[in-house]
């Protein structure tokens, strides 16, 4: 005969798990206010009202901003940006990365002392303005990919994590007759792909929630990212078309709003859960050295 054991629960316990379900209950319910005002048809819908499901569902402020020439053009900037900067981003930083892991290589400490500077000590708005306008990048994508290619953390934990590589496979491919870049392409990178899934998606997120730098950066708003232009539509009220009313076929601007923020979370939201165990996995491999 087994015995399951069931812990009683305390007073103590009762209320950890109502603050918990309550501030679960915080957090969810902007995203939950989001969708329900997204999907609500202009017909039916009154400002400031909340329904968990809408009384009447419509997907029309989605045909709206689809329909628009400024949204198209921020996803298409976006999704350019996205795919373009992780890709060179992962590039640049596993490749530094591996360089630093050299002991053989002449001014490895001098580069690693470089980037352990630039970890503490950071140039600020001004002087990285001045720099991205003296290269001509300004309005241009390349202002949010080519000052983003790497920082000093990330390089150091993916250095952490190729340092803990078994040495051993390197030498035995070296008596095979290979080089380094033969190790790295052949070796390396495939025992790397759970920190390169991590960081892939680490860079991802960053490049598509990009924000601060095109607000800067790009000034002509056909070039706007969706980021900024849901700024524009969320506090600057302004209008991603021709301006209307429900009446001339325009769905209310809130509905609008809700769509446009919806249709921004909606791929990170679906694409993290399938990546968020090589994420861990990823990170913690990176930051202990075994």
């Amino acid at each position: 005969m087994s015995f399951v054991y069931r812990k009683r629960l305390t007073v103590a316990d009762w209320i950890n798990y109502g603050l918990l379900a309550t501030l679960s209950l915080i957090c969810v319910f902007p995203f939950i206010y989001i969708f329900s005002v997204s999907f609500t048809d202009p017909a039916v819908y009154v400002p400031l009202k909340f329904y968990f499901f809408p009384p009447k569902w419509s997907l029309d402020a989605y045909r709206y901003i689809l329909s628009t020439e400024s949204f198209l053009n921020s996803i298409k900037s976006t999704v350019f940006i996205t795919l373009v900067g992780t890709l060179l981003q992962i590039i640049v930083t596993f490749t530094l990365a591996y360089g630093l892991t050299r002991k053989d290589l002449d001014g490895r400490k001098i580069v690693l002392g470089f980037v352990i500077f630039t970890l503490v000590f950071h140039a600020g708005i001004v002087p990285n303005y001045l720099v991205v306008k003296s290269l001509g990048l300004l309005n241009s994508y390349w202002s949010l990919i080519w000052p983003n290619l790497t920082n000093a953390w990330t390089l150091i934990v993916v250095k952490s994590f190729l340092d803990s590589l078994p040495p051993e496979l390197e030498e035995s491919a070296k008596i095979d007759g290979s080089n380094d870049v033969g190790i790295f392409f052949k070796i390396v990178l495939p025992l790397s792909m759970p920190a390169i899934a991590a960081f892939t998606l680490f860079f991802a997120v960053s490049q598509w929630n990009i924000y601060f730098n095109a607000l800067i950066y790009i000034s002509d708003a056909k070039k706007w990212t969706l980021q900024v232009l849901i700024k524009a539509l969320v506090l600057d009220s302004t209008p991603l078309g021709a301006s209307g009313t429900a009446a001339d076929g325009i769905p209310p601007l809130e509905t609008v709003r809700m769509a446009a923020v919806t249709f921004a979370m909606a791929p990170i939201l679906i694409v993290y859960p399938f990546l968020q165990k090589y994420f861990a996995k990823g990170v913690m491999l990176g930051s202990v050295k075994g």
